[in-house]
């Protein structure tokens, strides 16, 4: 039987995750510690070498406090973020004391204290965290990947599994879209559409429960892009009557006319790019999204220098399963319907802003004059 390891080392990309897996190892190791002296929770974020070496000090006193009652003590280090690749972390004093606080890890008995450390984001090309993954109780939380794609949907995938759900057919790719690169709002989402999916008639009658790509479009608020406004939907799809209900509605409720003018603006964008390249034959509408779209962003990328963010300016920053998402979700208008919009887009505003008190009465004349041509 192997030895137990002197301390327990959490960390990887993304501080939410590593600090809730920290927290449930925690939990772990005080559910039978009654000696509430014997838990400490100390800070290790640090914003400069002062800062670090604090941090270390209150550490090390934790760890070499003897239980009051004979007992082991839980220490748990959380937050450390001074073994990042930034400023602090390149210091060569922050080098020289995590040197040290890896002395004293070395140094620590298990059976007398069990040591937790938690950390994100980490550069696992130090010696550090390789010194820390051969000596201690390691886990690496969702690998190295800063919040990437693939990253995120292997997430929520393993939250479904621990749910006992699934995702269905297109639902995890439109949920990562909806939600972007936020860790916490993705799980929050997959807990509240397992749940949904888990009360549905589908759950009731003892088939397999998944959470389907319609549950995360009527359940899912949009917070990656601010483009899938209900009137937006309904005006791409070609529906008059959906459309006229869906501008009641938000002017219902109070609504503004500027953002649905944004958002049907940024989806008409993305569309003009698309029919273009449908036209040329440079892509074309397929179910797994937008085909052809890598191959072809080589020859038109240079005609986009200088928008290297998400912006619907640049149809090769987006995910090609989103537009075509977004352009299979009705039949794809023709560029000259398309430009028609635009304009139409850019009178309404000049409307709005000599009409302020009318915004839905110009934004249905847009709609009837767009839709009933």
């Amino acid at each position: 039987m192997s030895a137990a390891k002197p301390f327990i080392f959490v960390c990887g990309a993304d501080d939410y995750l590593v600090n809730r897996t920290g927290k449930a190892r925690y939990d772990e190791l005080t559910a039978d510690v009654t000696d509430e002296f014997a838990r400490e929770v100390i800070s290790g974020f640090a914003n400069n070498m002062g800062e670090v070496e604090s941090a270390l000090n209150r550490f090390r006193e934790s760890v070499q406090t003897v239980s009051m009652f004979g007992g082991k003590r839980v220490v748990w280090f959380k937050d450390v973020n001074f073994l990042a690749d930034t400023v602090t972390g390149r210091a060569e004093g922050t080098l020289k004391l995590v040197a040290d606080l890896q002395e004293l890890l070395a140094s620590i008995d298990p059976s007398q204290v069990a040591a937790l450390i938690t950390a994100a984001p980490i550069d696992r090309r130090r010696a550090f965290p390789k010194w820390c993954e051969k000596n201690a109780d390691f886990t690496l939380v969702g690998g190295d990947s800063e919040g990437g794609a693939d990253a995120l949907a292997g997430v929520i995938l393993a939250e479904a599994r621990e749910l006992g759900v699934t995702f269905g057919e297109g639902a995890a790719q439109l949920l990562l879209a909806k939600v972007g690169a936020n860790t916490r709002l993705l799980i929050e989402e997959t807990r509240k559409l397992a749940t949904f999916a888990q009360t549905n008639e589908a759950a009731a009658s003892g088939k397999p429960v998944a959470i389907e790509e319609a549950h995360v479009a009527e359940l899912t608020a949009n917070t990656a892009e601010g483009d899938f406004f209900e009137a937006a939907e309904a005006f791409f799809s070609g529906n008059l009557p959906w459309t006229l209900k869906a501008l009641h509605h938000h002017f219902f409720t109070g609504g503004d006319a500027r953002p649905i003018i944004s958002a049907m603006q940024n989806r008409n964008r993305i569309l003009i790019q698309v029919r273009a390249l449908v036209d040329s034959g440079e892509v074309r509408i397929g179910g797994r999204g937008l085909d052809g779209l890598p191959k072809a962003a080589p020859t038109y990328a240079h005609h986009f220098v200088g928008v290297t963010e998400k912006s619907s300016y640049n149809l090769f920053s987006q995910n090609a399963w989103y537009v075509g998402k977004l352009a299979g979700s009705a039949k794809l208008p023709t560029l000259r319907r398309l430009i028609d919009n635009q304009q139409e887009f850019i009178r309404a505003f000049e409307e709005i802003v000599q009409r302020p008190n009318d915004q839905e009465e110009v934004l249905r004349e847009m709609a009837v004059r767009c839709l009933s041509a």
